[in-house]
């Protein structure tokens, strides 16, 4: 799963030393996500491939101003998901489609299944499980889990509120929990009382 620091490392190559290699990794390491959620959205893989190139074309062209950026994943795919909603305003095809609308397919499951042990059958049922989801809860969880974006930059992404992307994953996390017979109770968190000296 990508991270902010690895991305930002790469960006600050391409910025100061206009490192290619450092361009050709950072395309290699978002391409296959950023074209996966482009396709949710447009429903095409062609226009999808496109987009992603158009992308990073501009990352090339803009490189200089994109080493400040804080959140870099967040902000590859929000470009990516508003460069897809012009290209749909451009053609007519129809207005901002909802979350509930984009077609999500998961690359993988959340879980490691080498750590975990799993059967070729628990990786099966939790595939069903997540495919299943939901299709809002469904795009939650893969950003979440898959993508490693944070619960504000989901809810900003898809302009809901982080309550609803809080409630998306619990429903996601009960679901998967009833899937592999755990029982998910809520967590009443509180902060343990300081002790008096």
């Amino acid at each position: 799963m990508p991270e902010n620091d690895p991305i930002k490392r790469l960006l600050a190559a391409i910025a100061f030393a206009n490192d290619q290699a450092a361009y050709k990794e950072l395309f290699m390491l978002l391409h296959g996500r950023l074209k996966q959620f482009a396709y949710s959205i447009l429903k095409s893989q062609e226009e999808a491939e496109e987009l992603v190139s158009d992308l990073f074309i501009r990352v090339w062209e803009k490189r200089d101003q994109l080493t400040s950026i804080e959140s870099p994943l967040f902000y590859f795919y929000t470009t990516a998901k508003n460069l897809a909603f012009n290209r749909l305003k451009q053609q007519k095809r129809q207005q901002n489609p909802s979350p509930e609308e984009w077609l999500v397919q998961l690359n993988s499951i959340y879980f490691d299944p080498e750590q975990l042990m799993m059967t070729e059958e628990m990786m099966r049922q939790i595939r069903q499980a997540i495919n299943n989801l939901p299709p809002r809860c469904r795009i939650i969880f893969k950003l979440v889990k898959e993508d490693g974006l944070k619960y504000k930059e989901v809810a900003e992404l898809l302009q809901l509120s982080v309550k609803t992307i809080e409630a998306q994953m619990a429903i996601a996390l009960r679901r998967l929990g009833k899937c592999m017979h755990l029982e998910i109770k809520e967590l009443n968190i509180s902060t343990p009382a300081t002790k008096k000296s």
